[in-house]
């Protein structure tokens, strides 16, 4: 017999860093989910990846109190930021992009980085080819004020 299905939830959590506090613990407890085998489990499957990455996580959990989780590729912003080089700032620390993005460059990647990050992220990425894929980092590219070299 099939689990019947209580809900879907997304999270985006650091590889290799999750642990019950929040928002991780509360966004799972009030579901009913066991927050440290969820923990143990993400964890584990995220180990190779390089630690402190976002990861996009879809959890689908059942009535049960079992779940299943689908983990994606970390965002193309991220990837960008760290291959233009863009240092920490802003009030949490984190890399930022332009403010006008058209009218002001930040940085700068080349082509071959930008095939880097198509093959990466081609799982997730909608496109049949990693020439499609590169358009679509293009484009993010575009949008955070990151010109390509």
């Amino acid at each position: 017999m099939a689990k019947k299905l209580a809900g879907k939830m997304k999270l985006q959590i650091p590889a290799g860093k999750a642990n019950p506090s929040p928002p991780v613990g509360p966004a799972l407890g009030q579901r009913g989910i066991n927050i440290m085998e969820f923990c143990k489990a993400f964890n584990a499957k995220t180990q190779e990846m390089e630690p402190g990455a976002p990861c996009p996580t879809l959890i689908t959990y059942y009535q049960d109190k079992s779940f299943t989780m689908d983990i994606k590729t970390p965002p193309a912003s991220y990837y960008l930021k760290k291959a233009a080089g863009l240092q920490p700032v802003g009030k949490r620390n984190r890399p930022k992009g332009a403010t006008t993005p058209g009218r002001e460059t930040v940085a700068s990647v080349t082509r071959k980085q930008v095939r880097e990050i198509a093959e990466a992220k081609m799982r997730d990425l909608s496109a049949n080819s990693v020439d499609d894929a590169m358009k679509i980092i293009l484009g993010s590219a575009k949008s955070m004020g990151i010109e390509v070299k």
